[in-house]
């Protein structure tokens, strides 16, 4: 299967509550926290314009419509974006198959990107890795040298996912919240909801056998989930503008 990014949608999850900095943002959903002049929502999508993608579907929540009303007066070049919002808190996967359900379309492959976080990885390899026939799914790890606060992902040494681990300190790969799945991968979530990704997902196509491949990235990585890290974002957008295509 070779993949055009062009033919990939992507679903951005941006639908979570960002409790930890509520206080920080009292009005906004996280990821329309604003940064260098624009919500860093919109840095994530120019991001993904920038690799070649061409529609954004965003799975949005808590205050869904004031994402909506943002990306309806500010367009982005060759870029088409939807909003679906959850009517209750899905979780990560269940956002995901809520946004899908909504567009009525099967590409042969969907990306899904996390909202409040940015790791400049390299997509394309990611379409290259799902042209093998065997792999199902293919995971962006971040190397870091503490993985305590996201835990991290164990892998064989052909890059298999094996487990997500539990948070522990020390070096390691962590999930850096991007994912390439085949389409085809969908029939196999589980039927419940919420749903969660990390925690029931992907510990059950793991167990059923398919092949979920991690690539390591060690690109410039920020969630801006934290009190600590949200401040960061202003100077971390400033200094990688390469990233991003600018219209």
């Amino acid at each position: 299967m070779n993949l055009e990014a062009s033919r990939v949608p992507a679903v951005i999850l941006a639908g979570g509550f960002g409790t930890r900095v509520r206080h920080l943002l009292p009005d906004l959903p996280k990821p329309m926290a604003p940064v260098a002049g624009k919500p860093f929502l919109e840095w994530v999508i120019r991001f993904l314009a920038a690799q070649g993608l061409r529609q954004v579907v965003l799975s949005t929540g808590y205050k869904s419509e004031l994402v909506e009303e943002h990306f309806r007066e500010h367009r982005i070049n060759k870029m088409q974006i939807s909003c679906v919002a959850e009517t209750e808190p899905l979780g990560t996967a269940g956002g995901f198959l809520n946004a899908v359900k909504a567009t009525g379309e099967k590409p042969s492959a969907w990306l899904v990107v996390n909202g409040d976080s940015l790791v400049f990885a390299d997509l394309c390899t990611m379409f290259e890795k799902l042209a093998n026939p065997a792999c199902a799914g293919v995971v962006v790890g971040r190397s870091v040298p503490d993985t305590s606060r996201f835990g991290s992902l164990a892998c064989d040494a052909n890059g298999r996912l094996l487990q997500f681990a539990e948070k522990r300190s020390g070096a390691g790969t962590v999930n850096g919240g991007i994912y390439l799945l085949r389409d085809s991968l969908l029939a196999e979530f589980p039927p419940q909801s919420p749903l969660s990704f990390e925690t029931e997902v992907f510990p059950l196509l793991i167990e059923q056998g398919e092949w979920l491949e991690v690539i390591s990235s060690n690109a410039p990585f920020l969630d801006i989930g934290t009190p600590e890290t949200l401040p960061q974002a202003e100077q971390f957008v400033a200094q990688n503008r390469r990233y991003f295509a600018m219209n």
